[in-house]
């Protein structure tokens, strides 16, 4: 591979990303095409499927030649050979008249990229809603309202938190591969992140698919997984990196949860690994044996033929599906801002909430 270029996807479907489109530090403008103007209502030219979560006999998404995917006559461009669409065309300040397809495509593909948005917090809330109920992590969520979090290394007077902060470290745990909100007593759905504030490099978030990890995994594996419970804990991923930042209070007010390790998709049926870094445990297994079996599982998962690593671009949303990936972020120069613009869905009985719950009938 030449020098100054970058690999982000995995082989068969292979991108190149010059150096040169790294990102200057830019804020979502009006300069940006999808600011211009009123979002364009109607539809024009997203996707959708002949049938929900598309899949050949060995349980492969369905690709075309050249890293499309063909639906309804419309084409796709593949993120990864595993998982991961970008589609275009759409301005999401409009999503609410395209959203079966959208919902299509993110229970089909896992991961949905959309370039050249400019969300305000009003229509980013919105987009969430179409999902369902936007999660707000406080002990009396009724009690507040729902509101944009911000994934960002900046403090208050604007200046970028020191490396050595609680906070920083708080943050810096995100550079653990995860699922969002497994420490919650209900776990998210979805995410909805949006560019806001780039450094000058790196900062890049990566995704793997736990769906074809399930699929790829040994069967004896698999056979040993399949019905174990695993134990969440706020606090352990964040002491990974730093007791401090396990002592904040945002991450203290949450008690240990548990959750099924497999979720089975309520559309397709298509299974996943359900894990993150949050994890520590496995229901009746010895500590340590658990812990063993936990970081086997996401080594796994997170090979790097399996990763797709995104290169952010002012304007871009990425929108993905909780119950089928895992994420991470990766380091930047840290006295740069890098400031994203996040909002999590809680998951619902709709879908499948009651297939992870330990207690239900499996």
């Amino acid at each position: 591979m030449g020098k100054g270029r970058t690999m982000a996807m995995r082989s068969g479907s292979v991108r190149l990303i010059p150096v040169s489109d790294v990102v200057r530090p830019i804020a979502c403008s009006g300069t940006l095409p999808s600011c211009r103007g009123e979002p364009v209502h109607g539809h024009h030219g997203i996707p959708g499927f002949a049938g929900r979560g598309l899949r050949d006999a060995g349980g492969r998404t369905p690709s075309g030649d050249g890293g499309m995917v063909q639906a309804r006559g419309r084409l796709m461009k593949t993120l990864h050979d595993d998982f991961g669409v970008e589609i275009e065309g759409i301005d999401l300040r409009d999503a609410a008249s395209h959203y079966v397809r959208i919902r299509e495509a993110f229970e089909a593909h896992s991961l949905l990229l959309f370039r050249d948005q400019c969300l305000d917090e009003a229509a980013h809330l919105a987009l969430g809603r179409l999902f369902g109920t936007i999660e707000i992590r406080q002990k009396d969520p009724q009690a507040h309202e729902a509101q944009l979090s911000m994934v960002s290394n900046l403090q208050d007077g604007g200046r970028v938190l020191p490396e050595e902060s609680p906070r920083f470290q708080h943050h810096k745990a995100n550079q653990l591969w995860h699922t969002d909100s497994t420490f919650l007593p209900k776990p998210a759905l979805a995410n909805i992140l949006a560019a806001r504030q780039l450094p000058t490099s790196g900062g890049e978030t990566e995704f793997v698919s736990t769906r074809s990890a399930w699929r790829d995994l040994p069967d004896f594996t698999r056979k040993r997984t399949r019905n174990l419970v695993l134990r969440h804990r706020y606090a352990h991923s964040r002491r990974t990196v730093s007791e401090a930042a396990a002592s904040l209070d945002v991450v203290t007010m949450w008690p240990e949860t548990a959750w099924r390790a497999v979720w089975p998709n309520p559309v397709h049926g298509a299974e996943a690994l359900y894990i993150a870094s949050h994890a520590f445990g496995v229901v009746g297994m010895e500590e340590r044996v658990g812990r063993e079996l936990i970081d086997e599982l996401i080594a796994f998962a997170t090979q790097p033929d399996r990763i797709y690593s995104h290169r952010w671009s002012p304007g871009d949303v990425l929108v993905w599906d909780e119950r089928a990936t895992m994420h991470r972020g990766r380091p930047w120069p840290y006295d740069e801002e890098r400031t994203l613009a996040s909002i999590c869905v809680t998951a619902g009985e709709a879908d499948g909430l009651e297939l992870v719950r330990p207690d239900s009938p499996g």
